[in-house]
């Protein structure tokens, strides 16, 4: 009797042990958060960058630090401007909006893609768009026969709406976090021109493309004629976005700004984060790409069909394989790992302490007792 109250004595403390500072084979007691790419928190490095900025009043265009952001950012993208705004939601439907002046116009994009799932149809809500959804291909492409057939559909019949623009989402986050091959790029690019249809990116990840293809974000720019590039996601500022196009593009765009209520003041705060995000972007997203790939390799255990292989930064679920199920989700949650039932994002600050969390609390063997 007094050795079983010893031996529950003893678990009872190594339980406790395990909760305040780790499991009993030592991993740290800290939660590796793998949800999204949106969850990450400024860094030192950016906090103070955020203190020290020099503002200016950016609803007049006085803000040099914003101006600075911008011109960087044109630059890498190879556009001729770029605008900063809040958020990428807000991005994409300025260029919608700038894209489609009448009211009625047709929108093609992917039935899964994120503009038309996860933005609260504001290209129809506000915009008065017509998004017509097509499905989407395993790699996030779309059928290039369909898309030709829906725009010719539209041309110089008075019964279908005329088609204005296609839209692609580059990384494709329901796919698994697929990157859209350049070639594709070309033949969408070169399709829609044929029949004066523009192309505009959704790139919010566009940056995890550029690492993960090995080529500049200009060298994909080359095939679309706007683009939005989020800095909340894996650049982990905590707010911001950027439109990019050419001039004429951009200048509407800021009165689209104004108008959705998008104008800010100093907001040369936000933007010295997003600077700070640029300049380390290759080799953050280089690192969160090879610890997703890692991650994926050990969740299988626990996942049964995660996405293989793993191009960027997410590594679970997505609309043809879904990711764990909630048993599972709730046993990786144990062990202070934080996943989602769509696709798992790396994340800074996830990624980073992969090395030091996850093996041990994710895939230790001894932990992962009937879910092999």
């Amino acid at each position: 009797m007094l050795r079983g109250l010893a031996w529950a004595t003893v678990q009872r403390h190594r339980a406790l042990w395990a909760r305040a500072f780790g499991s009993w084979a030592g991993v740290p007691a800290h939660v590796v958060d793998l949800r999204s790419d949106t969850v990450t928190k400024p860094g030192p490095a950016m906090r103070r960058a955020m203190a020290e900025a020099v503002v200016g009043d950016d609803d007049y265009g006085e803000d040099p630090t914003v101006r600075e952001l911008q011109e960087k950012a044109a630059e890498l993208l190879g556009v001729e401007q770029t605008l900063f705004v809040p958020t990428n939601t807000m991005a994409n439907l300025i260029s919608v909006m700038c894209h489609c002046r009448r009211r009625g116009s047709q929108l093609l994009l992917g039935q899964e893609c994120h503009l038309h799932v996860y933005e609260q149809g504001g290209v129809a809500q506000i915009a008065g768009v017509h998004s017509h959804p097509l499905p989407d291909l395993p790699h996030g492409t779309l059928d290039l026969a369909e898309l030709e057939r829906i725009i010719t559909r539209g041309l110089g019949s008075p019964y279908y709406p005329v088609c204005e623009l296609i839209c692609l989402e580059n990384t494709h986050s329901s796919s698994g976090g697929r990157v859209l091959p350049i070639d594709y790029l070309r033949q969408v690019r070169l399709l829609a021109r044929s029949y004066g249809v523009r192309v505009h990116l959704d790139g919010a990840r566009l940056l995890n493309a550029s690492v993960a293809l090995h080529v500049p974000p200009a060298h994909i720019m080359e095939h679309c004629d706007s683009v939005s590039l989020c800095f909340s996601k894996g650049l982990g500022a905590p707010v911001g976005a950027l439109v990019g196009g050419p001039k004429d593009f951009i200048e509407e765009a800021w009165r689209l700004r104004k108008a959705l209520g998008g104008g800010m003041r100093q907001a040369g705060v936000l933007a010295a984060a997003a600077l700070v995000g640029l300049a380390d972007a290759e080799e953050v997203l280089l690192r969160d790409h090879q610890n997703a790939q890692r991650f994926a390799k050990g969740a299988w255990i626990m996942a049964p069909r995660p996405h293989f292989p793993l191009v960027p930064g997410e590594c679970l679920g997505g609309p043809q394989q879904q990711g764990p199920n909630p048993q599972q989700c709730a046993s990786f949650d144990s062990r202070r790992v934080k996943v989602s039932r769509g696709a798992t994002s790396g994340g800074i600050q996830g990624t980073r302490t992969l090395d030091q969390a996850a093996p041990g609390a994710v895939w230790d063997q001894s932990a992962l007792n009937g879910h092999q």
